[in-house]
């Protein structure tokens, strides 16, 4: 019934502190083709949140840890929840490609 008081327990980094991270983990943008092509972050790979969600066990490995971001972090919030309740080690990358301000755009 209190559902919604429960903490959020999935981890967060926000987009504008990960540059220094960037080139050196998996990062899944999990935006719509074409929302990606519009730009986005050296080295993320697009595997849309449709994609992601239907089979995650054909693009990410249990033992690995992913950063998982979308356009605003909604997305990706939501996506990261899913995830970690199956059992995968997810980061949800918040603000997303919308906020970052960084210099590793593509």
């Amino acid at each position: 019934m209190l559902e919604f008081l429960r903490k959020d327990n999935n981890k967060v980094i926000h987009v504008n502190d990960m540059d220094s991270l960037i080139g050196t983990i998996e990062l899944i943008d999990i935006r719509e083709p074409y929302e990606y092509k519009s730009g986005c972050i050296k080295g993320a790979r697009n595997i849309p949140m449709g994609s992601l969600l239907n089979t995650p066990e054909s693009y990410l490995k249990k033992e690995k840890t992913y950063y998982i971001m979308c356009q605003s972090g909604a997305r990706s919030k939501r996506t990261s929840s899913i995830l970690t309740k199956q059992g995968f080690d997810v980061i949800n990358v918040a603000g997303g490609m919308g906020s970052y301000v960084g210099t590793k755009r593509k």
